[in-house]
């Protein structure tokens, strides 16, 4: 074989095997180092969302006590109304004079001390 003969099957080869090398670099859309970016990227998001979760979670726990304790504190507040109440009507002083009679108790003025604060 002549040296015309050899460079032309070299470049025959070239040019069958140029297209080649083109089609495999264009189906690698992304580098190696692009490709580690977006699964460290995902794995960021993935856990930014897990802990906002979490809080959010958290803080309905916290609210729902809150509430609890609202609605203890509410009927806390009208049993001590009612009670307050009760105690003004038994502290009466026509009833304490109508028990005091029941039970045989009168009045002897002679017998009343006036105590000054």
């Amino acid at each position: 074989m002549s040296n015309l003969a050899r460079k032309l099957q070299h470049e025959q080869q070239q040019t069958v095997q140029s297209p080649k090398a083109d089609v495999a670099r264009g189906t690698a859309w992304l580098t190696p180092g692009e490709k580690i970016l977006a699964l460290v990227f995902g794995i960021m998001v993935c856990f930014g969302a897990a802990f906002i979760v979490s809080k959010q979670a958290a803080i309905y726990e916290v609210n729902k006590d809150i509430q609890l304790a609202e609605s203890t504190i509410d009927e806390q507040k009208k049993v001590n109304i009612d009670l307050g109440n009760q105690v003004d009507e038994l502290s009466r002083y026509e009833r304490i004079w109508e028990k005091a009679k029941e039970l045989g108790l009168t009045l002897n003025e002679n017998n009343v001390k006036v105590v000054q604060d």
